[in-house]
C-alpha cells in the first residue's frame, strides 16, 4: 500500500514545490508592477498630465488665451500612417468628461470613438483639457469656449455638412449645452453614458440599484462639495469624484483588479498599466465649476427647466434641429438609462411634439458593458460605435420621430463579422413606461433632496464657510492633494520609495527565471477558488449595504415628500398637465391642415400615398434616396434637412389625426395653380420610374393616387423647371441634398472592416 501511496505523495510534494516557487515569483512580479505604475504616475505629473491619447495631435484654439479664459483646448487629430481623411467629409468633434479624470478616453486606443471615425475617413478633432482650472471660470464659461472650437471647426471645412459632436459621460450633456445655445453650427449629437436625468434610476427588479443617486441625499446635498473645495484653498479636487466611482465596487476597487494582475502576471501588467495611467491622472475643478454641477445637475436637476446660458437664453432642448443619438447601458450603475433617457419625456412629453417639433432621436442600448466600457471597450468601438458612425447619414434622413437602434450580428463560415443595422420607430409613452418600472414615483423624493440641499448649502455658506476659507490656503491645498489616499497608493509604491530599491532588480531576476505553473496545479485552483470567495464577500457587503442606503433614503425623503411636498410638486404639476399638452400639440397641427404651401403638400402626398401594409414605399422615403431627389430635384421643395422634418412631423400628425381631412384640404396647400402641376407631375413621373415600378405599389395606393389628381382637379400646367428629361442630374441645393449614402433603401457601409447594412422600419410608415 505504501509503495502505491509513494508517487501519490511525490506529485503532491511537487505541486507544493511548484506553487510555492510560482507563488513567490507572482508576488515580486505583481509588487514590481505597482511599482512600475507608481513611476507612470510621476512622470505623468511630471509632463503635466498630457491627454492620454492614442493617436498624435496638434493645438487648433487654446482658450487659455481667450478673452474669458478657460483650461480648454481644441486638438486636431493627426491621422496614422495609412489612414486617410477627407477635408470635405463631415468633421467630427469629441468632447471627453471632465469628472475627475483626464482627457484621452475617447481615443484611447486604436479600436475607439476617434479611430473608427478617422478610419472611415473623417476629421477629428478632440477637445481636451487642462489639469487645473483658470482662476474664476465657470461652466457656462467652458460651455462658450466650446462654441468657439465648432466656430473653427466649420471655418477649417466651409464645404463640409455641420460638425458631428459626441459627448462622453460628462461630456455628453455639455455637447448639448453647446447644441442648445447654437443649434445652427451644430450637426448630430452623440452622447454615450451621459446622465441627462439626474433622478433616474431603478431598472432592474431588486433593491440597491444605482446607488450614486442616493448619495447626495444621505450626505445632505450639495454643502460638502462646497466644504472639500474650500478646504483646498477654492479648488475642488477631482480625486474625490474618483473616489465615489471606485466606492461603488469594493470588490473590484480591493481585490479583483489587484488578484486579476497577480493571477495573469505574466501578460496582464502592460494593459493594467495601460489604464491605470488614465485611472490615476486625476484634475481639479473650480469651487464655482463643482458647485455649479452639483447644485444644478446631480442635486437640482435643473439644468434644463431653469438655467441660462452667458447670453441670458435658457438651454432649450427644443431648439436643437439636429438629430440626436444616445447610446447607454443596462449594465451601467453610473449612468442607468434612465438618466439617459428621461429628458426626453421631460422635454418633449408625448410622440406628437417629437414629430412637431421635427426632432429625430435614436436610442442604442448595450445589454451589459459597464460605465467605462462604453467609451474604452475596443468591443464596443468596433460594434456600435463604428456603427453609429456608419448609419449617421441614415439617422439624418430619418422621419422625426422615437427610434431605437438594433445591431443584427452575423458572422461568415470565413469569420468574417458583418453588422445590420435598423431603425424601429417607438412611441415615447410606452419606452417611458418600460424603462421606469416604478413610472418615476421613485423620482419624487429627490425634491425633497433639493428643498433639503438648498436649505443646508445656504446653512454652510452663513455659518462654516467664512471660517473655513480663513484656515485653508495653498500650501494645505497642496498638502491635502498629495497625501489624498488615490495619489499616495501611487508615489509610495514607486522608485520614490528608498525601502523598494531592491525590487526591480529583483523582478528582473525572476523573469530570467521564471516557472509559472498551470490551472491544472492544485494549490492553484484552491487559491482561484479562495479569490472567488473573498471577492463574493465584498460583492455581498455592496449589495447590503446598497439596500440599506436605499432603504434609508426613502424612509426620510419619501416620508418628508409626502408630508410636506406633495401638493408642491413640480412634477405632479408636469404630469397632470401632461395630457393637455398633447391635445395642444394635436390642435396647433391641425391648425395648419391649409398651411405650408408646396413642401407641406408634397410630405402630405407622401403619407396619404403609403402603403398600408407597412410595405415601403420610395415616395416616402425620397429623404433616403438620393438618386430620386437628384433626378428630380426641380420638383421637389427647396428646404433645410431640419425645415423638411418639422414639416413632415406636423403632416404626419395631420395625416393620423384625419387622413379624410388632409386629403380634403390637399387643394388648399396649393393655391398657385403652377403648384398643384407641379405636384401632379412629380407624382406621375415617380410613379412611372422603374425604380419605383419594382417596388409594386399596391392597388389602394394607385386608388389613392387619383384621388389626389381629382382633388387638385387635373391640372396639367406643366412648371418650366420640370421640363428637364429625368435622366438629367440636376443641381441640388447643398441644404437639401442628401447624403450620397443613402442611395438605396438598403446600403451597405464598412466600419473597422466589417460590412453595415442600414435599413429603416416604421410600424406605420415608411
Amino acid at each position: 500500500k505504501s509503495a502505491a501511496t509513494l508517487p501519490s505523495l511525490l506529485q503532491a510534494g511537487m505541486s507544493w514545490n511548484d506553487y510555492a516557487i510560482d507563488f513567490a515569483q507572482r508576488s515580486i512580479l505583481f509588487w514590481d508592477t505597482m511599482r512600475q505604475r507608481g513611476n507612470d504616475f510621476r512622470e505623468h505629473q511630471k509632463k503635466g498630465l498630457p491627454p492620454l491619447l492614442h493617436f498624435a495631435y496638434e493645438t487648433v484654439l487654446d482658450a487659455r488665451k481667450f478673452a474669458r479664459p478657460v483650461n480648454y483646448t481644441l486638438l486636431r487629430i493627426v491621422p496614422p500612417k495609412g489612414v486617410t481623411v477627407d477635408p470635405k467629409r463631415r468633421p467630427y468633434i469629441v468632447i471627453d468628461p471632465r469628472a475627475g479624470h483626464g482627457p484621452g478616453i475617447g481615443g484611447f486606443k486604436d479600436d475607439s470613438q476617434v479611430g473608427v471615425a478617422l478610419r472611415d475617413g473623417h476629421p477629428v478633432y478632440f477637445v481636451s483639457f487642462f489639469p487645473e482650472p483658470e482662476p474664476g471660470q465657470t461652466l457656462l464659461d467652458v460651455c462658450e469656449a466650446e462654441t468657439a472650437f465648432v466656430h473653427k471647426v466649420r471655418e477649417l471645412h466651409p464645404d463640409s455638412p455641420k460638425p458631428v459632436i459626441i459627448g462622453n459621460c460628462q461630456g455628453g450633456w455639455a455637447a448639448m449645452m453647446l447644441a442648445a445655445s447654437e443649434p445652427d453650427d451644430t450637426g448630430p449629437i452623440v452622447i454615450n453614458g451621459a446622465p441627462m436625468s439626474y433622478w433616474g434610476g431603478a431598472w432592474e427588479e431588486g433593491a440597491g440599484d444605482n446607488p450614486m443617486r442616493y448619495s447626495g441625499g444621505l450626505l445632505g446635498g450639495t454643502w460638502l462639495s462646497s466644504l472639500v473645495a474650500d478646504l483646498s484653498n477654492g479648488v475642488f479636487d477631482g480625486a474625490w469624484l474618483v473616489q465615489n466611482f471606485e466606492s461603488l465596487h469594493p470588490a473590484n476597487t480591493f481585490f479583483d483588479k489587484y488578484y486579476h494582475v497577480f493571477r495573469n502576471v505574466d501578460t496582464e501588467p502592460p494593459r493594467f498599466l495601460e489604464f491605470e495611467r488614465w485611472w490615476g491622472g486625476m484634475y481639479l475643478l473650480n469651487r464655482e465649476e463643482i458647485e455649479w454641477i452639483t447644485q444644478n445637475l446631480f442635486v437640482g436637476n435643473k439644468l434644463w427647466s431653469e438655467t441660462k446660458s452667458k447670453r441670458g437664453k435658457l438651454f432649450d432642448l427644443k431648439a436643437i434641429r439636429s438629430p440626436i443619438v444616445l447610446f447607454a447601458s443596462m449594465g451601467d450603475d453610473i449612468t442607468p438609462p434612465e438618466q439617459a433617457f428621461n429628458w426626453v419625456a421631460d422635454t418633449y412629453g408625448s410622440t406628437e411634439e417629437i414629430k412637431a417639433n421635427g426632432q429625430v432621436i435614436v436610442g442604442l442600448l448595450h445589454r451589459n458593458v459597464g460605465h467605462l466600457g462604453i467609451f474604452v471597450s475596443g468591443a464596443v468601438a468596433r460594434k456600435e460605435h463604428a456603427q453609429i458612425v456608419s448609419v449617421l447619414k441614415s439617422v439624418e434622413a430619418l422621419p422625426p420621430g422615437l427610434y431605437g437602434m438594433n445591431i443584427i450580428e452575423h458572422q461568415s463560415k470565413d469569420g468574417v463579422v458583418s453588422y445590420d443595422v435598423e431603425f424601429v420607430e417607438h412611441t415615447l409613452e410606452a419606452v417611458a413606461r418600460r424603462l421606469n418600472r416604478f413610472e418615476r414615483k421613485d423620482e419624487k423624493a429627490f425634491e425633497a433632496v433639493a428643498k433639503v440641499s438648498e436649505f443646508n448649502q445656504k446653512a454652510y455658506e452663513l455659518f462654516a464657510q467664512p471660517l473655513v476659507q480663513q484656515l485653508s490656503n495653498e500650501t494645505t491645498a497642496k498638502l491635502g492633494r498629495t497625501f489624498h489616499p488615490l495619489r499616495m497608493q501611487r508615489w509610495a509604491i514607486s522608485d520614490l520609495n528608498p525601502w523598494l530599491g531592491w525590487l526591480a532588480q529583483a523582478a528582473a531576476f525572476v523573469k530570467r527565471q521564471r516557472k509559472a505553473v498551470g490551472p491544472e496545479n492544485p494549490l492553484r485552483q484552491l487559491e482561484m477558488a479562495g479569490s472567488g470567495i473573498l471577492s463574493a464577500t465584498l460583492t455581498y457587503y455592496r449589495s447590503v449595504q446598497d439596500a440599506i442606503s436605499e432603504a434609508a433614503f426613502f424612509q426620510l425623503y419619501g416620508h418628508m415628500f409626502t408630508n410636506l411636498m406633495a401638493d408642491r410638486s413640480p412634477s405632479l404639476a408636469r404630469e397632470l398637465a401632461a395630457d393637455s399638452r398633447q391635445v395642444e400639440t394635436v390642435q396647433t397641427a391641425l391648425a395648419q391642415i391649409a398651411e405650408g404651401g408646396y413642401p407641406a403638400a408634397v410630405a402630405r402626398a407622401a403619407f396619404l400615398l403609403k402603403d398600408k401594409s407597412d410595405k415601403p414605399l420610395p415616395l416616402s422615403r425620397l429623404q433616403l434616396r438620393a438618386e430620386l431627389i437628384q433626378d428630380y430635384a426641380d420638383l421637389l421643395p427647396e428646404t433645410t434637412p431640419d425645415e423638411q422634418r418639422r414639416i413632415r412631423g406636423t403632416q404626419e400628425i395631420i395625416f393620423g389625426e384625419s387622413p379624410a381631412a388632409a386629403l380634403a384640404t390637399l387643394p388648399q396647400l396649393l393655391a398657385d395653380p403652377a403648384d398643384a402641376a407641379r405636384l401632379e407631375t412629380l407624382l406621375e413621373k415617380l410613379l412611372q420610374d422603374e425604380r419605383i415600378l419594382a417596388s409594386k405599389p399596391t392597388a389602394a395606393q394607385k386608388a389613392m393616387l387619383g384621388r389626389i389628381r381629382e382633388s387638385l382637379g387635373h391640372k396639367r400646367l406643366v412648371p418650366p423647371a420640370a421640363t428637364r428629361a429625368v435622366v438629367m442630374k440636376t443641381a441640388v441645393p447643398k441644404a437639401a441634398k442628401p447624403p450620397a449614402a443613402a442611395k438605396r433603401t438598403t446600403t451597405v457601409r464598412r466600419a473597422s472592416g466589417a460590412q453595415a447594412k442600414s435599413r429603416a422600419r416604421k410600424p406605420a410608415e415608411s
